[in-house]
């Protein structure tokens, strides 16, 4: 029997870049669950291009964002670990269905995603400079730690 969502819209099928959007090349990609070979969701089969607007759409909130003052940063983060760990359950199962997980490992890995983020709003708080031996005397060097831009990733899946 499929896993159900308490929250079907936790998967809402489109790409997050700026708002809810669709590929640009209007493609679309068949979720299946590999426990039953069923198609159970479609989302956007994102290229390059979808890539390239999601870093112009995070360059262009980056002043803002930078702007925010660490504290507020870090509570906005930590509000983001709550909802995470409020829908740990639907979270899990997604995780089973997609990847073929227990519901146990799935919920797992959802608690393990979400003490990433908790621990990244607490370092947001942490973030202070450094004092550096200078090697020359009477010089005196530091280390700002500030938000300096925008990174894209591309990172292995498997399992």
């Amino acid at each position: 029997m499929p896993l159900s969502l308490q929250r079907s819209d936790l998967l809402p099928g489109k790409n997050l870049i700026g708002s809810w959007r669709e590929a640009r090349s209007g493609r679309r990609f068949d979720v299946s669950d590999p426990a039953t070979d069923t198609i159970f969701a479609s989302v956007p089969d994102s290229g390059a291009d979808d890539a390239c607007a999601a870093v112009d759409a995070a360059h262009a909130a980056f002043p803002a964002w930078r702007a925010v003052p660490a504290k507020q940063r870090a509570s906005i983060l930590k509000r983001w670990n709550d909802v995470i760990i409020a829908h740990q359950e639907d979270l899990g199962r997604l995780i089973s269905r997609e990847q073929g997980k227990s519901l146990a490992e799935g919920k797992g890995e959802v608690a393990y995603a979400a003490s990433y983020v908790e621990w990244f709003a607490e370092e947001a708080t942490r973030a202070n400079g450094d004092v550096i031996p200078a090697p020359i005397a009477g010089r005196k060097m530091f280390a700002l730690k500030e938000p300096v831009g925008v990174v894209a990733a591309i990172t292995p899946w498997n399992f």
